[in-house]
């Protein structure tokens, strides 16, 4: 199946921005060349948009929200904030990192069959990409590949703050997925679905978010910044970015601030 042009400028900020790490440039080549992580995703998204009339949930969100914790492992690395697997020794910073991508390239999978427990569904359609791509990165290093699939199993489980998570690793993974919200993810939705119904309130306050900016914080390692169009993507923000925040172990390492065009930001963190 052909990837969209989003898709292939998304993968090559991934892969630029993983340069210094080999083994998760291994592993997101293997994985952005897997043809049924592509189907799965690419159905994934279908049943969520033509069918239930969700927002993106497909190969377009799921690389965004590796974008998002990528950049967000990063800056945690530059503050000198050890990741779970560091802290307790038992892995290193990259193999955090594999653990991430890993998830947030797989954690809405289970949209393929619906939206209730999507993400135990998610877990139970993952593992085997799961495992045979960590069998082509570390084939011959069986810790690591216990390590790892156990990590991205917890961030994908845990991605809906519905569970409690306790790694760091989880922790971003929950808060990635929460700042993936801006009016280009409702776009196809807000066209195709005209008929006024339950839950609209998603579709309408995500586009109201014209922008997500994550970079350093003055106070914090990570500053996430929303610019709205419009007094409706505090919902969003409210509802959907805070309430993941507020279940992520991360939380104390975020600051969140929020804004209307041409007025002073809310801080929330």
């Amino acid at each position: 199946m052909m990837k969209s042009v989003k898709e292939i400028s998304i993968e090559t900020k991934i892969l630029k921005r993983l340069q210094n790490y080999p083994n998760c440039v291994k592993l997101v080549e293997y994985l952005f060349a897997d043809e049924e992580l592509q189907e799965l995703q690419d159905y994934a998204n279908n049943v969520s948009i033509k069918r239930l009339g969700f927002n993106d949930h497909g190969p377009v969100h799921m690389r965004q929200v590796a974008g998002n914790a990528i950049k967000m492992l990063n800056l945690l690395q530059d503050a000198g904030i050890k990741t779970s697997l560091e802290k307790e020794e038992i892995g290193t910073f990259e193999d955090s990192m594999c653990a991430v991508i890993l998830a947030a390239l797989m954690h809405d999978l289970g949209m393929a069959i619906g939206r209730q427990g999507h993400e135990e569904m998610s877990v139970i359609i993952a593992q085997p990409i799961i495992e045979r791509t960590l069998q082509h990165v570390f084939p011959d290093n069986l810790h690591k590949r216990v390590i790892i699939k156990s990590l991205a199993t917890e961030a994908i489980v845990g991605h809906m703050s519905t569970r409690k998570i306790h790694s760091i690793e989880a922790g971003i993974i929950l808060i990635a997925d929460g700042c993936d919200m801006t009016k280009g993810r409702a776009r196809i939705p807000m066209a195709i679905n005209t008929t006024p119904r339950v839950g609209d309130i998603h579709k309408y306050s995500a586009n109201a978010i014209n922008r997500i900016g994550i970079h350093h914080g003055e106070r914090k390692p990570i500053r996430i910044d929303v610019e709205m169009s419009g007094d409706v993507g505090y919902f969003q923000v409210e509802e959907v970015l805070l309430t993941k925040i507020d279940s992520s172990p991360a939380k104390k390492y975020v600051e969140l601030y929020a804004a209307v065009s041409g007025q002073e930001p809310k801080c929330y963190l």
